[in-house]
């Protein structure tokens, strides 16, 4: 049997190599509130951001985090649109 040379289309779940490198979602506690916490790689960090610990841009190619309340009372929609970009640093000492 000949070997196909076509293409293979991405996986629908966005599973992109940058995404595994840049690291998987988990929980942290801080200040007594439930947070989802994932990171961000500086080859996915393409926007300019404001961190909310420091109030300083985080310039684009920066790799950072990303988080929101994962123990919401508005849902996990509300969650997600309530996200805040990070320093990695500024998150540490939160």
């Amino acid at each position: 049997m000949p070997r196909s040379n076509r293409r293979r289309p991405e996986p629908s779940d966005g599973g992109s190599l940058d995404r595994m490198i840049a690291g998987f979602k988990r929980t942290e506690v801080k200040r007594g509130i439930e947070w989802t916490v994932q990171p961000m790689s500086a080859a996915q960090a393409l926007n300019v951001y404001t961190c909310p610990g420091c109030g300083r841009s985080i310039e684009p190619g920066t790799a950072h985090l990303v988080a929101w309340r994962a123990d919401g009372i508005m849902g996990d929609a509300a969650d997600l649109a309530a996200r805040r970009h990070w320093h990695s640093h500024c998150w540490k000492v939160y």
